[in-house]
């Protein structure tokens, strides 16, 4: 789930391969495969954050920590990111999920500060501007990004994890060097088609273009640090969660 064009306003190396049985396999950084597809809930909170744009309310003061990491999931639509990084959260409370900015409508079940901040496309354009965007992209017409104050605000507190896409992943290495990628692919080009023609929420032309772009992503599979495959989402979110730390 290579990215799409960075325009105003619309939303790394090599890595673990996972192998079969969904086992993670170290490789060094550059040395990755490139598999093509045509080959081979979020953190909810009791109270959602009253806004996008404005870090949470301080907690009272405490002994100083080291700043915890920040892990960043990406992988092709459909690949079931959202649904593994819900399992972590289930056993991992001290993970903060962060919930990104969109652009696009609401889909039936939804709720802004809960799956996304549903906003317009000119509050959008301008938090872009004022650098309020850790990073963002466009996809399809619609605009993607991650608030940065929240972000920061709890890295003083624990590991955060971003669940975005490809592009988004790249900003986040360039603007935070330290950050770690994990890669989730699916277990195979079948079934991540099968799953993005499941879905019934898009036409035809939107799900080629979600596989096009698949195959772009996987390519630059060896631009992350690790690699999961989604065989089965509780073999995955046990292997994800035994990345952050």
């Amino acid at each position: 789930m290579a990215g799409p064009a960075r325009a105003r306003p619309h939303r790394r190396g090599g890595g673990g391969i996972a192998g079969a049985g969904g086992a993670v396999v170290s490789a060094g950084r550059g040395t990755a495969a490139t598999p093509s597809v045509h080959e081979a809930g979020q953190h909810l909170s009791d109270a959602p954050p009253a806004g996008p744009w404005t870090a949470p309310d301080r907690q009272p003061q405490r002994s100083p920590r080291p700043v915890s990491r920040l892990y960043v999931v990406s992988g092709p639509s459909g690949v079931g990111k959202s649904t593994v990084v819900a399992e972590v959260l289930k056993v991992r409370p001290d993970i903060w999920l962060s919930v990104s900015a969109t652009t696009r409508p609401p889909r039936p079940g939804e709720q802004s500060g809960r799956e996304y901040f549903f906003v317009s496309a000119e509050e959008f354009a301008q938090r872009a501007d004022a650098g309020d965007m850790l990073e963002w992209a466009s996809f399809a017409g619609n605009s993607y990004g991650t608030p940065r104050g929240p972000v920061q605000e709890h890295l003083e507190r624990g590991p955060v994890l971003l669940e975005i896409e490809l592009q988004g992943a790249r900003q986040v290495r360039d603007a935070m060097p330290e950050s770690v990628l994990i890669f989730l692919a699916p277990p195979s080009p079948e079934e991540l088609k099968r799953r993005l023609v499941g879905r019934g929420t898009e036409d035809d032309a939107s799900v080629r273009a979600r596989l096009e772009r698949a195959d772009a992503e996987l390519a630059a599979v060896a631009e992350f640090d690790h690699v999961v495959r989604n065989i089965d989402v509780a073999t995955a979110a046990e292997e994800l969660s035994a990345l952050i730390v």
